[in-house]
């Protein structure tokens, strides 16, 4: 029997999932009892620090959490389980964390995009019993914003490179922690937490021992999900965003089906788009509820969700926010959530008096589950201007691609519902207000391109990615292996999405991924 502690933040369900694949039952602890009753304890923290501290205080739960790591009894942190065992962190000031390692938590100073999210490596500093099985040059799966900083090298199990050496799982005694998602990290992560879940297994050392790690670049599988004309729930593609052929929508599968496909061609992350019209409001949407459940039960990777992410009033007068709709995905299994048109109208709200609200989508989400939870999902597309001047005021590019006048300067426009509607906002201003704001990813869907199977419109990507300090996803346009070989190369970005490619069976992402062994840094 395993004991989960779920104070109520974030996605657990996956936690759940992958102790249950591996054969145990799990059991949540909701008083301080059943903390102080456990067996093994797992803590996977997911969120804000303070948030986090705050809500294990209101419940008890501190103390019996002190005295049991005080007891050297098996204890197996996640994320902000490991960061929760030092003194406090800079994210939340003030705020006391359970001081059973002396140290805090620190922001990332670095000019790499911050959040750290990928897939990293990690250098082995002492034996412990997770590393059984494994070889050693494994990459696992990172989603965080701040690193804990320790004196004390004893508890140092390992560290990660991202910019510099920081500590990316601590063991002291029984009590393990990594800042790392082993329920996010396919095959490894579920060899290491069956590795802490059997009793008696015994500490070593990999047969390998890196000395530096470095990020993976991702290829993010995306699926757009709707209804079809007779209601049943299916993965379709569009062009130009016509998901129509023949009068019908096209069919390419069943969203379970196609994402465990994906996981198991070595996807890094799953992305779902529900691109239905709601009945009434998002959390009455539950097949697309049961589509993120039925997948965390057999998907060990990331899970993003984006639609319908705002706030609602349903048909009887009661307000939903933003934050309950989110919360209602991450419970169901999503680790982001993904916003899109209502990004627009929350950006042209902030520029019109430059000032944040606190109740946003995006401020209340970051608030509570961490920027790194919120992605920002833009529309954007091409308008020519024959000079500078006349984008009135809009961000211009010089480009290598003419207009159909022979123009040599554009910008890029936002546009909502769907690509049908521009507004006045362009891509690198809303990317900019939407970091400013609490967002931790901008994935940039380029209109022009979309079912061109073209390329990826690198001009855009470098004008985003110049704009902003947060990971970058390109999207839209991708038609062969070698097109991903070019965003990477070309641009900055960290990942990319690949879509209607796969979904037409042109090029497998196995294939991308021999394509892109030794050229790039790739996990698998």
């Amino acid at each position: 029997m395993i004991t989960l502690l779920d104070y109520g933040a974030g996605n657990v369900r996956s936690v759940i999932n992958a102790v249950e694949s591996l054969g145990e039952t799990v059991r949540i602890a909701c008083t301080r009892e059943d903390i102080l009753a456990a067996e093994r304890l797992i803590f996977p923290g997911v969120g804000a620090f303070g948030n986090m501290m705050r809500i294990l205080g209101e419940r008890g739960f501190v103390a019996p959490l002190r005295a049991y790591l005080a007891a050297d009894r098996p204890f197996l942190g996640i994320c902000l389980g490991l960061q929760a065992l030092f003194d406090g962190s800079e994210e939340a000031p003030g705020a006391r964390g359970l001081g059973f390692i002396s140290g805090t938590v620190k922001r990332f100073h670095t000019d790499l995009s911050v959040p750290h999210i990928g897939w990293n490596g990690f250098n082995v500093k002492q034996p412990s019993a997770i590393f059984n099985g494994l070889a050693g040059d494994e990459k696992v799966y990172f989603v965080h914003s701040y690193h804990v900083d320790t004196d004390d090298p004893s508890v140092v199990l390992t560290t990660t490179d991202y910019g510099y050496p920081f500590v990316s799982a601590i063991q002291k005694g029984r009590v393990v922690a990594t800042q790392f998602h082993p329920e996010k990290s396919g095959e490894t992560g579920l060899r290491i937490l069956g590795n802490f879940i059997r009793p008696g297994v015994a500490p070593c050392l990999p047969p390998r021992v890196s000395t530096q790690t470095r990020l993976a670049k991702r290829i993010i599988a995306c699926l757009d999900v709707r209804s079809n004309d007779r209601g049943d729930l299916v993965v379709t593609k569009g062009d130009q965003y016509d998901v129509r052929e023949a009068g019908d929508v096209r069919n390419l599968g069943k969203p379970v089906d196609l994402a465990g496909r994906y996981y198991r061609e070595g996807a890094d992350e799953i992305t779902f788009l529900n691109i239905t019209g709601f009945r009434d409001f998002p959390l009455e949407d539950m097949p697309m509820m049961a589509v993120l459940k039925q997948t965390s039960r057999h998907v060990f990777v990331p899970l993003t969700i984006g639609g319908g992410i705002r706030d609602y009033t349903d048909t009887d007068g009661r307000t939903y926010t933003a934050l309950e709709v989110a919360a209602g995905y991450f419970r169901s299994g999503a680790d982001k959530i993904s916003i899109g048109s209502d990004a627009v109208y929350i950006v042209e709200a902030y520029l019109k008096t430059g000032m944040r609200t606190g109740a946003s989508a995006i401020e209340a989400i970051a608030r509570v589950y961490g920027n790194q939870a919120v992605v920002i999902s833009v529309d954007p597309r091409r308008v020519y201007v024959p000079s500078p001047d006349a984008a009135q005021g809009h961000p211009v590019i010089e480009t290598e691609i003419p207009g159909p006048s022979g123009e040599r300067y554009c910008w890029y426009q936002c546009t909502v519902k769907g690509g049908r509607e521009g507004r006045d906002v362009d891509a690198v201003t809303l990317a900019r207000v939407c970091e400013t704001l609490g967002a931790g990813e901008i994935l940039l869907n380029c209109i022009d391109r979309d079912g061109t199977r073209a390329g990826f419109d690198i001009e855009l990507i470098n004008a985003v990615k110049a704009a902003v300090t947060i990971p970058v996803i390109a999207s839209s346009g991708a038609g062969s292996a070698a097109h991903f070989h070019e965003v990477f190369t070309r641009t900055g970005a960290e990942s990319a999405l690949a879509a209607g490619i796969f979904h037409r069976e042109e090029v497998p992402i196995g294939e991308v991924k021999r394509y892109l062994r030794g050229k790039v840094e790739i996990r698998g």
